[in-house]
């Protein structure tokens, strides 16, 4: 992520963030117009949100999403 003091974070494409606005967690597809675009860990409609309202993830919360994200793909090749 990116900012300066007292300016919004530009987090990175493929990375995970947070939405504060009611706390839904998803990987950054990119951005639409001044918004930071979202997709939910495993798929799903993607949604925008307002870069003022963009958080990193934790480490915790970027554990529980890949999980997401694995469970979803199915099993995993043995």
């Amino acid at each position: 992520m990116t900012g300066e003091v007292g300016e919004p974070c530009t987090p990175e494409p493929g990375s995970f963030a947070v939405d504060e606005r009611d706390g839904r967690v998803g990987r950054v597809a990119g951005r639409s117009g001044p918004n930071v675009r979202l997709r939910p860990p495993g798929g799903g409609p993607e949604w925008d949100c307002p870069p003022e309202a963009v958080r990193p993830a934790s480490p915790g919360v970027v554990l529980r999403a890949r999980v997401t994200e694995i469970n979803r793909q199915g099993q995993l090749p043995r």
